[in-house]
């Protein structure tokens, strides 16, 4: 890395701290049914009239098996919505190119690729989708399911604290408690479920959405709905230049960690992502929900310090990810530099232009990358987006170097809880806190507590479930993908990248993160039902669980912390966290790693290539 790349670098995460509070402090405000924001004079009566066009009550607050079937019956619903869309865009207007409807197969796809936030796309969406299934179709998905996922975190954090929310009404419920538990009747309710997705696009999403949009327009970034340009090059050859409402969809794209690209360069393409400011803007937009969380996480808990251990915690890990992925992309391949191909400097004296000296170094791995961002922002972008569980891409995974790409691929497999999806990478990195405590709990020999209450067998075993469903989607389709024939054909290589091409899909679907080796051809009946399966797997088999935690945390009363009492904040805490992150990761998929970009990096080192 050079002096530049450690300048970014530090300029990035120095942003990002300081938006990390105030971010926190709004969401706050916005979570609480009785928040008040700057917003209110404008959007309070447009809230309003939504709740009773619903037909619901805002103050009436939902045990955790309501919440949940609310948002599963949501989900489903808006994801058949979608479904029709792309079936009978050929249809339906805005399709100046009059592009046909999808297939079953990649609708179906697309459909639940967009309600899961994970926006994994098997198709050029310039090619493939009209301006109606990109506007109407998918960018609603992209601000209500990051909604959803912000809404579930924050109704685990409720059913964590004693604080919830300011409802003035609450429910409680009759239940039978273990000896040494003292109440007969205990407040269960985590939230509204309708209340949280309604204040959170409403106050959250499509404001900063507006000004993000608005400012990426300043950057070069196109938004009409004009016909796309037909233009003759050079050569004489004609080139059809893409159009369309783009600023307004990559601007949620970002902020809620989609990730689905309206051109199929994505963020590699001058319209999506036309400066370095722009490129860096996105990457901060990324991050900048899911920081924030973390800061809410402490407040609502009254204990900040936590909040900010978990933050510290997926900064390190984060931190670590980047390094790597950085140093082995500006190594590059020792292939090139056994045949001797290395960059060449060349300056020019003054007054002697006929004269040159030239400076001769390695060269790094520049095969998929946008030069207009080179090496470390690539690597940069590359981590923050599979940390984030974005899927948007300014380069090509599939062209970084093995150990380059192991980085982006395992920290989908760690479940996307450095930093992670909106509200998706909190909820993941609380149940690797409920491990850690019960682990600190285990060593010491006492019943494990996490900020006052009592992490039983209950709690433990719904954890471990959450991390079991990611662990057998991923490494069960990748299994049945490399033994079929229908998944060995779509690998364009063989080997062990090709294995890291079945490994890295169905890591991006069960993780919910969307973006891909781009080696593998997706688009066929198989592939897309199973990265779909797989999707809905990553999204809702897990969050059902991660709400029953919610429920049982929220029917226990807190007990006075005492001298055994785990510290939840602290460096303690944050490398037992650390550890525990990186162990269960290891153990669950170190081996399948071994199989694909750990041996393709040894052989490479041999100079031998698949």
């Amino acid at each position: 890395m050079q002096a530049s790349d450690w300048l970014q670098f530090a300029l990035f995460l120095g942003l990002l701290t300081l938006i990390t509070k105030p971010m926190g402090l709004y969401l706050m405000q916005v979570l609480d049914s009785n928040g008040r924001t700057w917003l209110d004079p404008v959007v309070r009566p447009v809230e309003k009239l939504t709740y009773k066009i619903l037909g619901v009550d805002p103050q009436r607050e939902q045990g955790w098996k309501q919440y949940t079937f609310s948002m599963l019956a949501f989900s489903l619903t808006g994801a058949l919505f979608t479904y029709a869309i792309l079936r009978l865009q050929h249809l339906l207007p805005w399709n100046p190119q009059d592009l046909p409807g999808l297939s079953h197969h990649l609708a179906f796809n697309t459909a639940v690729s967009f309600t899961t936030n994970t926006n994994w796309q098997s198709y050029g969406g310039e090619a493939t989708l009209s301006y109606f299934s990109q506007v109407v179709g998918l960018t609603f998905h992209n601000f209500v399911s990051a909604a959803v996922g912000i809404g579930i975190a924050a109704a685990l954090v409720r059913g964590i604290s004693d604080r919830k929310t300011s409802f003035p009404t609450r429910s409680t419920v009759d239940r039978v408690f273990q000896p040494g538990e003292t109440s007969s009747k205990t407040r269960s309710t985590v939230g509204n479920f309708w209340t949280d997705l309604v204040r959170v696009t409403y106050y959250l999403l499509l404001p900063v959405c507006v000004a993000l949009a608005i400012f990426l327009v300043s950057q070069g970034m196109i938004q009409n709905f004009d016909a796309y340009t037909h233009a003759k090059t050079l050569e004489g050859a004609e080139q059809i230049i893409t159009q369309g409402p783009m600023a307004s969809q990559v601007a949620i794209k970002m902020l809620g960690t989609n990730g689905g690209g309206f051109v199929n360069a994505n963020a590699a393409h001058p319209f999506e992502n036309p400066t370095p400011l722009s490129n860096l803007i996105q990457m901060l937009s990324i991050f900048a929900i899911g920081s924030g969380l973390t800061y809410y996480l402490g407040r609502m808990v009254k204990n900040q310090g936590h909040g900010w251990a978990v933050w510290a915690a997926m900064m390190i890990m984060f931190v670590g990810g980047v390094l790597v992925c950085a140093h082995y992309e500006a190594a590059g391949n020792p292939i090139h530099q056994q045949l001797g191909i290395t960059n060449v400097d060349r300056v020019f004296q003054p007054g002697h232009e006929d004269q040159t000296s030239s400076q001769t170094h390695p060269t790094g791995n520049m095969e998929g990358k946008e030069v207009r961002f080179g090496l470390f922002n690539s690597s940069l972008f590359a981590t923050v987006t599979t940390a984030a569980s974005c899927g948007a891409v300014n380069s090509m995974h599939d062209s970084f170097t093995p150990i380059g790409g192991l980085v982006p691929l395992f920290m989908m497999e760690l479940g996307e809880v450095v930093i992670g999806g909106v509200g998706a990478g909190l909820y993941g990195m609380l149940v690797f806190v409920i491990l850690a405590v019960f682990i600190a709990g285990l060593m010491v020999g006492r019943t494990p507590e996490y900020l006052g209450k009592k992490i039983q067998a209950k709690e433990v075993k719904l954890a471990m479930l959450t991390l079991l469903v990611l662990t057998l989607s991923i490494l069960g389709f990748t299994a049945w993908a490399s033994v079929s024939a229908w998944g060995v054909a779509g690998l364009n290589n063989a080997g062990p990248h090709g294995f890291s091409e079945m490994l890295y899909a169905y890591s991006s679907a069960t993780a919910n993160n969307g973006s891909a080796f781009a080696g593998l051809t997706a688009n066929t009946p198989w592939y897309n039902t199973t990265l779909g399966i797989a999707m809905l797997i990553g999204r809702f088999l897990m969050i059902v669980p991660i709400m029953a935690i919610a429920g049982s945390l929220a029917a226990k009363q807190a007990v006075p912390a005492g001298p055994g009492t785990f510290p939840v904040n602290g460096a303690t805490f944050t490398i037992l966290l650390i550890g525990t992150v990186l162990l269960i990761g290891a153990l669950n998929f170190l081996p399948a790693l071994a199989l694909g970009p750990i041996v393709e990096h040894f052989l490479m080192g041999q100079g031998q290539l698949f």
